[in-house]
């Protein structure tokens, strides 16, 4: 049996725990370590973590590199080492990981070369190099990664989970919605604007999510906002709650396609998002799933779909099929990444 010693985030309401666990699920002797319960101390206060997130952790790198030479220690024989995310990791680290003498491979779903979040991922892009394999989700990645030195770079989906996005066998009726979004409030990205505007429409929207007060439109959006983010089985029962989810992209992050767009299909609710390349390569439009290239054509969309509720079944079946044929879940993803390395 291969051994695999996991670095990422640990919370059971985290992506990165659920691949880990899917490595366990596919019979690997998978064992995580947690950077951040390391690092707490220096997140305490919040303007330490603002310091931190905007030097890309440059002065945690020696205090990250102990941990490192710490966790090596202890773990005995390794056969392969998954570097989940990788934002606190610089060369020091990744060097300290590599004596291991074992493949150490990257996975990251956010976009470290994109002008979002500033200087978070100087590290990580500096570290590159020293990744044996290196797992992205966007296809504009895999250039920009072989331009920062990487060695081998491949192009993966982002992922539901098999078992943490398991469908319910019984939804309980009052908590169903006819449509819903889930996800946080962002700024400059107008999903406020775009939401209100669907409401004045008089479209029953539901919202879940943090950061929603910081909107200049809360005032008209707080009756429709239902609660702060939702997790695990509280996420999946919001979901499959819902005849109808929509789907955003973070422009800032250069998304095409996200993971809702792989989750709420799966999980059972009719998937409604922005038209682009990526959702009409997965969804075949007005079959599987709907898109809107703006508010005006998404309200349209939607208030079709409220007056046809056998459409709304009939395509969100098709949605639920279509997505498991896509074999995107996290099993089939680190199949697919452990495929290219052991």
């Amino acid at each position: 049996m291969k051994k695999i010693l996991y670095i990422g985030d640990d919370k059971l309401s985290s992506t990165s725990r659920h691949r880990f666990e899917a490595l366990k699920r596919l019979g690997y002797d998978a064992i995580i370590y947690n950077p951040r319960q390391k690092l707490n101390i220096f997140f305490y206060f919040s303007l330490f973590n603002f310091f931190h997130y905007h030097t890309g952790y440059f002065f945690l790198q020696k205090v990250i590199k102990k941990w490192i030479e710490n966790i090596l220690a202890i773990s005995g024989n390794i056969d392969l080492i998954w570097v989940n995310n990788g934002e606190f990791f610089g060369p020091s680290c990744l060097i300290a990981l590599r004596a291991k003498g074992c493949p150490v491979i990257l996975y990251n779903n956010d976009d470290p070369c994109g002008g979002r979040d500033g200087n978070r991922f100087r590290a990580l892009k500096k570290s590159i190099p020293f990744y044996d394999l290196c797992a992205v989700v966007r296809d504009i990645n895999i250039i920009e990664y072989y331009n920062l030195g990487a060695k081998n770079v491949i192009r993966v989906s982002m992922s539901y989970d098999e078992v943490y996005h398991k469908p319910e066998s019984f939804i309980k009726r009052s908590n169903t919605s006819y449509v819903s979004f889930i996800g946080t409030w962002m700024r400059y990205e107008k999903r406020d604007e775009f939401l209100l505007y669907l409401i004045e429409k008089k479209i029953p929207v539901t919202i879940y999510g943090d950061h929603w007060n910081k909107s200049k439109y809360y005032d008209k959006l707080k009756n429709y906002i239902k609660g702060p983010a939702i997790y695990n089985q509280d996420y999946v029962s919001g979901i499959q709650g819902s005849k109808i989810c929509l789907g955003f992209l973070s422009k800032g992050n250069r998304d095409l396609y996200t993971r809702r767009s792989v989750e709420i299909p799966f999980i059972g609710s009719l998937f409604v998002a922005e038209r682009t390349p990526e959702h009409e390569k997965m969804y075949l439009d007005g079959n599987e799933a709907f898109f809107w290239s703006n508010k005006e054509e998404c309200a349209s969309i939607l208030i079709k779909l409220l007056s046809d509720h056998d459409l709304i079944e009939k395509v969100r079946i098709a949605g639920m099929k279509r997505v498991r044929d896509l074999k995107v879940g996290n099993e089939d993803i680190c199949k697919a990444i452990l495929n290219n390395i052991l």
